[in-house]
């Protein structure tokens, strides 16, 4: 059994994964929710993004449908949308939402939005910081009798600084493609009323998943801080 500093570690772990499970959970409530909810126009989720795409005229992005549930995504490398099935097959709100959001984040990169070109930058480093700060907490709270446990430690605070900061900016961009999502789906007439309060809810919800994230990464960056200074 863990004890100790490492077992304050995996119960703040526990209760943000605890918190985010339900938050995911009424995530996938809300999109089974507005699944249910037929567009009046008729409008499939490729045929949402084309149309955003088109009315902000951008013609080098493709549009694909990927694979599994709510695994939506743009890749600014690929310049790629890949849209679930769900999404790019359903004409539902769930789907024009989703869609649209995607979108949103083709529309941050054409015109060069400041957080989400900070966020493409950070991902390398974010990727070997994740990868390696689970065994670097392990090992500096073990090598602390040994005498490397400092180094260790402040090594494992800087790879925990990174990923705390990613989510942290992930915040803005997320917020931002909804945020733009929503007001073309509004302007143009795609979603209005009651679909577009349905877009919103199912947003709203998404955005939600990123701030538990943000949120538990967060928590855990300040007791490693305040660990840190505990044994200097």
């Amino acid at each position: 059994m863990f004890s100790g500093p490492y077992a304050i570690y995996i119960i703040i772990t526990m209760v943000f994964g605890g918190i985010g499970m339900l938050v995911s959970n009424r995530l996938k409530s809300k999109f089974k929710q507005y699944s249910k909810v037929p567009m009046t126009n008729n409008m499939s989720g490729v045929e949402v993004a084309q149309k955003m795409l088109a009315y902000y005229r951008i013609s080098d992005v493709k549009i694909v449908q990927g694979k599994g549930f709510l695994s939506d995504h743009y890749n600014p490398q690929t310049k790629t949308v890949s849209l679930s099935p769900e999404v790019y097959q359903g004409r539902t709100v769930s789907a024009a939402a989703v869609a649209a959001h995607e979108c949103g984040h083709v529309v941050q990169h054409a015109e060069a939005y400041t957080w989400l070109a900070f966020r493409s930058k950070m991902v390398p480093v974010v990727q070997l910081a994740g990868r390696a700060q689970g065994f670097l907490l392990m090992f500096a709270f073990g090598g602390l009798a040994s005498g490397f446990g400092g180094i260790l430690f402040q090594i494992t605070v800087a790879a925990f600084l990174i990923t705390t900061l990613f989510a942290l900016v992930t915040l803005p961009v997320e917020f931002d493609a909804s945020k733009r999502a929503l007001a073309w789906l509004d302007e143009t007439g795609v979603a209005t009323g009651v679909q577009h309060e349905g877009a919103k809810d199912a947003l709203w919800w998404a955005a939600m998943t990123y701030v538990v994230s943000a949120l538990s990464a967060l928590t855990v960056l300040i007791w490693l801080i305040l660990q840190s200074r505990n044994r200097r």
